[in-house]
């Protein structure tokens, strides 16, 4: 059960476009900033921090980023941001397939090796501590430019923020995410344990 409930959308009028965007990439307006609402400066932050780590006009695939967000979040124990991630990068066009074998990218034939690269590298950074080395930048630049390593690391540090925020709060896991999660992630281990009533 959540440790603090979510606010109903309309009590903060001011947040209306916030809402929007995040119902037009999941379907639904998330608990979570319906819990962080209580202040509304918060959300608008996080929004306009969203909507630049996620930017249409960044070099890294947004369906991709949505995989990297996964594995960040796998990293660092949020069922809830793991769910959100797999939904979100479904809606961005990701194979059902390929969200399913995600923890098999090391071996499956459905991630190339660049691809295997920034999820390597997403789960060293999404640790604690945190695994990256010299070793895994220099096979990340085999693949990715400065500016994508940026756009990936942004990604990592976006879910930093929410995995502890949801994790914290046991954040209630929307209908959508729980079912999508539920038929493609569990039989890679995913439970949504304390984010389910």
């Amino acid at each position: 059960m959540a440790h603090l409930e979510p606010l109903s959308p309309d009590a903060s009028p001011e947040l209306a476009a916030d809402f929007a965007y995040f119902e037009g990439i999941l379907g639904v307006v998330p608990n979570s900033l319906l819990t962080l609402q209580r202040r509304p400066a918060i959300v608008q932050g996080f929004s306009a921090l969203v909507r630049a780590v996620m930017d249409p006009a960044g070099e890294v695939d947004l369906g991709f980023k949505r995989l990297v967000a996964n594995v960040a979040s796998r990293a660092a124990g949020c069922r809830y941001c793991e769910a959100h991630s797999a939904l979100a990068a479904r809606v961005r066009g990701v194979s059902e397939p390929k969200i399913e074998a995600l923890w098999e990218y090391p071996t499956s034939p459905l991630f190339t090796r660049a691809e295997r690269a920034a999820l390597d590298f997403a789960l060293a950074a999404g640790s604690a501590p945190n695994a990256v080395d010299a070793e895994l930048m220099a096979r990340l630049r085999e693949h990715w430019s400065e500016g994508q390593i940026v756009e990936l690391l942004a990604v990592v540090c976006l879910y930093g923020f929410l995995n502890r925020w949801n994790d914290s709060l046991a954040t209630e896991l929307e209908a959508p995410a729980a079912a999508l999660a539920g038929r493609l992630l569990e039989r890679a281990g995913w439970r949504a344990g304390k984010h389910l009533r």
